[in-house]
């Protein structure tokens, strides 16, 4: 392939296009950093004049913060551990073993990707409740997991299929079963895959907002993606403290995916040449 004539083109187009993207996200810091009497300014400014902590003070004496943070936490955890105790044999089935119907099953999966969370969080709030799941954490977990799984199989499916049969029929041969083969010879040559969608998981399941505000009836289990909107009330917002908490929230984000870059780029693409 040859080299781009003028790479100076393409190096200015991905600076500005990354520069839109992190805008909204620069505009949320600065705005946690500025004064709050001065956040709706009529002339706003590019940077905090003078920068102050206020109100990460007000974010962080707000009473119910530490339980929402701890509450998302155990939520993020629990996606992670369900999707990848669901996803990994599933996916292992699907690209392995030879059933009726698989090809369907793909398609379902694929499909249940596109309806928007709103359209399910009735029909749960329906189930969870005859199940009496409903402001639990195991039913939120449930849940948020409905966004995630099936990603995880359509990412894991590829990798596996990618996996050379030989290795798995030698290990059958010296005894093993499908679980051994599994865990002892597939698992471990596709780490990146694996802790891909385990980070894109964790995310999904901090991020989810819909499911923990109609699944959850109080602030026992309810994430901190719902307590933003104590921030909003009748007679006006606390912008200040709500960039705050808004930060606050977004750090262990951006810690996850600066960890696991590597392996969710890696992963992500490692079952890109066979499917």
């Amino acid at each position: 392939m040859r080299p781009p004539r003028r790479p100076w083109l393409l190096t200015a187009t991905a600076t500005l296009t990354t520069a839109v993207f992190l805008l909204p996200v620069y505009w949320m810091v600065k705005t946690s950093l500025t004064r709050p009497d001065r956040i709706q300014t009529p002339d706003p400014q590019w940077a905090p004049s003078p920068v102050t902590g206020e109100n990460y003070s007000t974010a962080l004496g707000y009473e119910g913060l530490t339980r929402a943070l701890f509450n998302s936490l155990v939520i993020s955890c629990g996606v992670v551990a369900l999707t990848l105790l669901l996803g990994v044999p599933l996916a292992y089935a699907l690209a392995r073993v030879r059933m009726r119907g698989s090809g369907t099953m793909v398609l379902a999966l694929l499909v249940a990707q596109l309806p928007p969370a709103i359209v399910l969080a009735a029909p749960l709030f329906i189930l969870e409740r005859r199940a009496g799941l409903t402001d639990t954490y195991l039913g939120l977990i449930a849940a948020d997991t409905t966004l995630t799984l099936p990603f995880t199989v359509i990412v894991l499916r590829p990798v596996m299929r990618s996996v050379s049969p030989e290795l798995e029929e030698a290990a059958l041969v010296d005894g093993c079963g499908l679980s051994g083969v599994l865990l002892r010879v597939v698992l471990p040559l596709m780490v990146p895959a694996v802790v891909a969608a385990a980070g894109l998981s964790f995310l999904i399941g901090w991020g989810e907002f819909l499911f923990g505000l109609t699944l959850a009836e109080g602030p026992g289990v309810q994430p901190v993606t719902v307590l933003l909107n104590a921030f909003i009330g009748q007679h006006g917002t606390s912008w200040g403290a709500l960039m705050a908490t808004a930060t606050l929230i977004s750090i262990p984000v951006v810690c996850v995916f600066a960890v696991f870059q590597r392996f969710i780029v890696g992963g992500l693409t490692a079952g890109s040449v066979r499917g």
